[in-house]
């Protein structure tokens, strides 16, 4: 395991070894030990320029199966990261676009699978491109590794019964992470998601609303822990809780999942991965529409 740096920005944090800055992306770039990925929303950024060594991971051609909705599994993700040059005692950074939402999706699934190193690079790619750090076209090539993972830790996914079972409850920890348009159901098909779509609008009956995009500053970095201990605590989303979160196909739900397991230290918090597009098109479950929760 690489060191992490000491720094007063990551100070409070639960994990604070769970972040790494763009400085030390930087000096790091040449560590042999160290895997730098990134992982964006727009697919084609990392062919336009990406950070020197970094290897690039689709989130729909590699991450997910071809054939039906899941992830790669155990052995095509083990494929997958000795094809990266990634062996179990390497240290990842990730790193993309729109406040590293996919970063954190791909991390998510790497943690799923029991890699132990992973690290997110606090402000992702508009951090790195702001402060004139360098890019290049030049794709790296790595030397295969022998990768070994883990069985699936389905401690951090939920799945549809899951979330079902906490709205019988009556008091779901829920959080629907999407914008105030999708949660009202205003929006049901958003324009260029066509493969999100959903039959109907609204949201898991009980949820909360509180869109990822809260827990970031506008320069993409995460916001510090007093912040958002006051976004997700008057919401009744308390680390006493068994938290599930929930976006449209748990991407963005995966950046929430980040935020609360390892910036805020909740001990039980899960990600939805079905979300909205699942549940929004299932016979017989409930939902609510409009802007309270619903219960």
């Amino acid at each position: 395991m690489v060191a992490t740096e000491t720094r007063e920005d990551t100070k409070g944090y639960a994990h604070p070894e769970m972040l790494v800055s763009t400085e030390w992306v930087g000096e790091h770039l040449d560590d042999p030990k160290v895997r730098i990925v990134e992982s964006d929303e727009d697919v084609l950024l990392y062919d336009i320029g990406h950070i020197p060594g970094a290897v690039k991971l689709d989130w729909h051609t590699d991450l997910q199966n071809q054939v039906e909705r899941d992830f790669i599994n155990k052995a095509e993700f083990e494929q997958l990261l000795s094809r990266a040059g990634i062996s179990n005692d390497t240290t990842v950074v990730f790193y993309g676009d729109r406040n590293n939402w996919y970063a954190a999706y791909t991390l998510w699934l790497f943690k799923y699978y029991g890699h132990k190193d992973v690290r997110i690079m606090n402000g992702g790619r508009a951090k790195w491109e702001a402060e004139g750090r360098p890019f290049t076209r030049e794709v790296p090539s790595y030397e295969a590794t022998t990768y070994t993972a883990q069985e699936a830790d389905e401690s951090i996914r939920a799945y549809r019964d899951d979330v079902l079972a906490q709205v019988k409850a009556g008091a779901p920890a829920l959080i629907d992470v999407r914008s105030p348009a999708e949660y009202t159901g205003e929006v049901i098909h958003m324009q260029g998601y066509s493969q999100e779509g959903a039959q109907r609008g609204g949201h898991v009956r009980g949820a909360q609303s509180i869109p990822w995009a809260k827990a970031a500053n506008e320069d993409g970095t995460f916001k510090s822990p007093d912040e958002l201990k006051a976004i997700y605590g008057p919401s009744g989303i308390t680390p006493d809780k068994e938290v599930i979160a929930y976006c449209r196909i748990g991407e963005r739900s995966s950046h929430t999942w980040f935020v609360l397991t390892y910036l805020l230290g909740y001990p039980n918090v899960r990600n939805y991965d079905g979300s909205w597009t699942e549940w929004g098109s299932m016979v017989g479950v409930p939902i609510a529409k409009g802007a309270e929760p619903g219960l």
